[in-house]
């Protein structure tokens, strides 16, 4: 690891990260982690335990004269978003990040960084094994599994913490301070399809999209970025339609969480048409570095020649299945009556797969009205059992509905205007975080989230800002040290 990154202010908190990020902690595999993170807290002597579901906490005793404040949980989430750039050498599994400085932000050699939520992380170690930090009793939660299914906040039991108050450190801008979020749906349509010969004397072709931007799926999507699985489909229907494309393959996009960046097909044509198709698909690239120049400025449309497959999709379905994907809503379905420039409910169609005789296809589908979000899910469902496709809505989970009167609030807000001179920016968010889950077990918890800037989440563009970070951790700090001593909600 480089040794500039060492050398960041806060050291301590730098420091942690830097030794988290060494530990691969992809999400649903984060066995390592869970075992370094434990260890963690056994060497420095703390109560910590690991649970049936994989999330460690760690207790540290109130600092001297602090012992009557009321109890916090600091909490953040072990897993990141695994993610690279095609052309990138890099095994997750057994490599760190490889992290470097670029004037104010810190990166990743064409990776994630895992600043989402390794820089979280990192703030409750450095609290952990600090020894002149003032702070009341600390609970750290460190939860699984968060970005693909918040397992991890669904499988803590009620009655293992104690803390009246939880601070999640899980949010991407110092300048602001969240107390809601949006809810999700898994929603994954499937099924088996009939292939055929190619037409015999055809001409295969490899079409890429890649290039793209993408980024967080909730935390992004008002941005209007191109998403690689729409643009595929758009280029294949118009093939299908003008020259009777036959496709032979689709693998396009990845994680639900993140807006697909790339993706490929395979297609065939009558070698008659080929001059035209490539004509076409150039036409076509021109027209969509033209729609998307301000989001995704790097967009690449490649066509290359290609061994001709053996079979390709049945025609009839290939019909279908293109139609129903291009149907499919993406990005904003609907803003916020109530709260300005607030997304309130989106769906992301992260990823499609058609190959040797199967179709998947996976959205992330996200609300912050909970019936307006299963009902958008239902529309999906219900336009894949069309084509008579299977159709699983799964890992369902809350949004966080705000509560801008709580104590907590008052106290943060009231830091904030005192260190920044200004007002306090109290929002919701359009992204899932786990405090809607932990306030079904804990209802009575007061709960906000807060964090440095982090840019480019879920995608190789990541990168957190070292001077936010630093404006972070001391309004972190302030906040710890005037927790009140009597129970906030009897304020």
């Amino acid at each position: 690891m480089p040794q500039q990154v060492q050398q960041l202010e806060p050291s301590a908190l730098w420091r942690h990260f830097q030794d988290l990020n060494a530990v691969p902690r992809a999400s649903k595999k984060e066995a390592k982690a869970i075992a370094f993170m434990a260890e963690f807290g056994r060497k420095l002597g703390l109560e910590t335990q690991v649970d049936a579901t994989g999330n460690v906490i760690i207790r540290k005793p109130a600092s001297p004269g602090m012992e009557t404040r009321v109890g916090v949980v600091l909490q953040g989430h072990l897993d990141m978003v695994h993610q690279k750039n095609a052309d990138t050498d890099f095994d997750f599994e057994t490599q760190g990040i490889d992290m470097f400085v670029e004037g104010d932000w810190v990166k990743a050699r064409g990776t994630t960084l895992g600043a989402d939520n390794g820089i979280g992380v990192a703030t409750a170690m450095a609290v952990l094994a600090s020894t002149d930090i003032v702070h009341p009793a600390i609970e750290a939660l460190f939860t699984v599994d968060e970005e693909t299914g918040m397992t991890g906040a669904k499988g803590l039991e009620p009655g293992r913490l104690a803390g009246e108050v939880l601070l999640n450190l899980d949010s991407e801008d110092d300048e602001e301070i969240t107390i809601g979020c949006a809810g999700g749906v898994d929603v994954t349509a499937s099924c088996d399809f009939g292939s055929k010969s190619p037409a015999p004397g055809g001409q295969c072709f490899r079409l890429r999209v890649r290039g793209l931007r993408g980024g967080h799926s909730g935390m992004d999507i008002h941005l209007g970025r191109a998403n690689a699985n729409k643009l595929i489909n758009r280029l294949l229907l118009g093939l299908s339609n003008d020259f009777g494309a036959e496709v032979a393959l689709i693998d396009a996009g990845g994680l639900r969480n993140a807006i697909p960046r790339e993706g490929l097909a395979e297609f065939v044509i009558e070698a008659g048409h080929v001059a035209q198709v490539e004509a076409f698909v150039n036409d076509q690239a021109t027209v969509l570095r033209s729609e998307y120049a301000s989001t995704d400025p790097d967009l690449e449309v490649v066509l290359e020649r290609a061994a001709l497959p053996a079979e390709v999709m049945d025609q009839g379905f290939q019909g279908k299945v293109l139609r129903a994907i291009a149907a499919c809503p993406n990005g904003i379905f609907r803003l916020s009556p109530d709260v300005d420039d607030l997304v309130q409910t989106s769906n992301n169609v992260a990823r499609v797969r058609a190959i040797e005789g199967r179709f998947q296809l996976s959205c992330l589908t996200r609300g912050s009205v909970d019936s307006e979000k299963m009902s958008l899910a239902g529309d999906i469902r219900s336009l894949f059992e069309l084509i008579d496709a299977r159709v699983e809505l799964s890992g369902a989970y809350p949004g966080w509905k705000p509560q801008p009167d709580a104590p907590v609030v008052h106290l943060v807000s009231q830091v904030y205007e005192e260190r920044f001179g200004q007002k306090a920016p109290i929002l919701a968010c359009h992204a899932g975080l786990e405090c809607g889950i932990l306030g079904k077990a804990y209802p009575d918890m007061q709960m906000i989230s807060f964090g440095p800037n982090i840019r480019g989440a879920h995608s190789p563009d990541e990168k957190v800002q070292i001077s936010s970070v630093q404006k972070f951790w001391g309004f972190f700090l302030e906040v710890l040290q005037r927790i009140p001593e009597k129970s906030m909600e009897n304020e």
